[in-house]
């Protein structure tokens, strides 16, 4: 048995390796694109045909492309990463495909960019690069992290790693979730509502799954109730910020900056107002981005396929569901 491979995250292409050996030595045959992901449905529609396998990046599966003659090979979707929200799962359920992730192994490599954005917005360490770079020896004038209260928005197993590392700066912990978690109380962490959290913290981090509830959650509403010195740092996900209500509270100074590695379109558009909007600080979506946790993270995913392909049910699927159904596509050994 030889499955094709479509490889479309470009986080395997950077990391993947040892994993990509892994994939050869089980008989895949790997398909990559003129470019990774994420890619539109468009693109993925020319890609798809004769691919039995994703090993897949934020692209675009809609019901509509998953229903179609052109996915109609492919068993598993396998995601570098742990966000699926571009992923209709209940539409792959529907036609048999197996939907995985990588849930804990990129925890502590957000957590660590969430910080090192936190840290420098506080300090404006990139505007003192920015004006070093022009030839301008410009003191920016920072705020200390130590001592401070940071909020986590979604204190989940990143938020808890980004409340691990903020303690060792003595920060005051505050977070809103849906249910408070007794594990996060235990690192200090105090749970309060929304409105509450945003009233009282000198740093908001993002950490929640994007969901309909949850899409366009920071808004006009919520920066009026910040503190017009708090910084806001998002490496969740972008549509959880209303970005043109972003812009005008920067512009007009009702916060003192931000730091965003995730944005609603992406690649970040060359003429989006955030480019030129000021306090700031952009990245291109790499706060996992750290070759340790890519390796891993490319090593579980080809696993996945390489199970599923093998008759076995691969680690952290996300519709356990499928493998009850009649439309399930992979041929699972017996047992």
């Amino acid at each position: 048995m030889s499955w094709k491979v479509l490889i479309t995250a470009s986080g395997f292409g950077a990391t993947g390796q040892q994993a990509l050996e892994i994939l050869r030595q089980a008989g895949c045959q790997t398909i990559v694109p003129p470019k990774f992901g994420p890619l539109t449905l468009a693109e993925l529609a020319s890609l798809l045909p004769e691919a039995d396998a994703v090993l897949a990046s934020l692209d675009d599966y809609s019901a509509a492309l998953l229903g179609s003659a052109a996915a109609k090979s492919v068993k598993i979707i396998a995601r570098w990463g742990v966000g699926y929200d571009a992923i209709d799962v209940p539409a792959a359920t529907a036609q048999g495909i197996v939907v995985t992730y990588t849930p804990g192994l990129l925890d502590d490599s957000v957590a660590d960019y969430t910080f090192a954005l936190l840290l420098s917005l506080a300090r404006r360490v990139h505007e003192g690069h920015s004006a070093m770079r022009e030839g301008r020896w410009k003191i920016a004038w920072g705020n200390d992290v130590g001592g401070k209260t940071l909020g986590i928005v979604g204190c989940g197993r990143i938020g808890m790693a980004v409340a691990r590392r903020a303690s060792g700066f003595a920060m005051r912990l505050l977070a809103y979730n849906r249910t408070p978690k007794q594990e996060a109380e235990k690192l200090g962490v105090k749970f309060v509502s929304l409105g509450e959290l945003l009233a009282q913290s000198d740093f908001i981090s993002l950490h929640a799954a994007l969901t309909p509830e949850t899409r366009g959650m920071i808004g006009e509403a919520q920066f009026r109730k910040m503190k017009s010195g708090a910084f806001l740092i998002n490496t969740a996900r972008g549509a959880l910020v209303d970005e043109t209500a972003l812009v005008k509270a920067l512009v007009e100074e009702r916060i003192a900056g931000a730091g965003l590695d995730v944005f609603t379109t992406e690649p970040l558009p060359p003429d989006s107002p955030l480019r030129s909007t000021p306090h700031l600080l952009l990245s291109p979506h790499q706060a996992s981005s750290s070759r340790e946790t890519g390796e891993r993270v490319s090593l579980a995913v080809a696993k996945a396929i390489v199970d599923l392909m093998h008759g076995r049910q691969p680690e952290n699927v996300l519709n356990p569901e499928v493998f009850k159904t009649p439309q399930l596509r992979a041929r699972l050994a017996d047992v």
